[in-house]
């Protein structure tokens, strides 16, 4: 049985296995330039990422970006292979996607300023400090006045040491599912109202007989005239407006 992990939204257990011989089918269609062969192909080797990967799981760096910057290193390894060289795969991918993680901590995701460093570790004294003194939870504003700098340059360096969260990260896990960051981000795009015009839209859309759902579709879907409309299913302009009018109508209606 395989072992489930579950890295980045990806269950590795699910991952397909390559023969040898599939293996290198698959490298003579990406030397072709085969987009999907590729795809494919990197989809299938994502364990040896991970395998890679685990040998670093004792630091405090987050796994899902460890793993994905291994990615990158398996792409690269993809797209740089030849079945010429003689060598399995794995021997020449793995000190790639070794190189890319060994950078990756080595010098870090994001670079900040050792003057932004100073500033944010100096606001995490004086936060100590001041809930050591007189307050049980000093504020951002609190400690700006203590250090007699702006609030928002407080806030700024503050955010710069903050460690990046993965959206993949989980946060809830149990024996059979787990619930990721991005899963409890909402959507202020996608409201309960937005969500039942939807649906009565959907609803009215169907309400209309063939032919008034077929003009709507290239007039509002495909972003077709009215001539071009009418050239199409072989009725004249004023006959399309016209139909499109009473479908217009009808949505109104079933929509009200």
């Amino acid at each position: 049985m395989s072992r489930k992990v579950t890295i980045c939204g990806v269950d590795t257990s699910t991952l397909p296995k390559l023969s040898q011989r599939e293996q290198r089918d698959l490298l003579v269609k990406i030397s072709q330039g085969d987009a999907a062969a590729r795809n494919y192909f990197i989809n299938c080797n994502l364990r040896l990422v991970l395998s890679v990967a685990q040998r670093y799981a004792y630091r405090a760096d987050n796994m899902d970006d460890i793993f994905q910057i291994g990615c990158v290193g398996l792409i690269k390894a993809t797209d740089n292979f030849s079945i010429e060289v003689g060598v399995n795969f794995s021997t020449y991918a793995v000190p790639l996607i070794l190189g890319e993680i060994r950078r990756y901590l080595r010098e870090g995701s994001i670079r900040v300023s050792r003057g932004v460093r100073d500033i944010a570790y100096q606001a995490l004294q004086a936060r100590d400090k001041l809930e050591k003194e007189c307050v049980d939870e000093a504020t951002i504003d609190m400690i700006a006045d203590e250090m007699h700098l702006p609030v928002f340059k407080v806030l700024y360096c503050l955010d710069a040491i903050t460690e990046p969260i993965s959206l993949s990260e989980a946060v809830y896990t149990d024996e059979e599912d787990s619930l990721s960051l991005e899963d409890n981000i909402a959507d202020s795009k996608c409201s309960e109202s937005l969500w039942a015009e939807n649906i009565s839209l959907f609803d009215a859309l169907n309400a209309l007989d063939e032919k008034e759902k077929n003009i709507m579709f290239k007039r509002y879907f495909e972003g077709k005239t009215q001539n071009e409309v009418s050239m199409e299913i072989g009725l004249s302009q004023a006959q399309v407006s016209r139909i499109e009018k009473n479908a217009i109508d009808s949505l109104r209606h079933g929509m009200a």
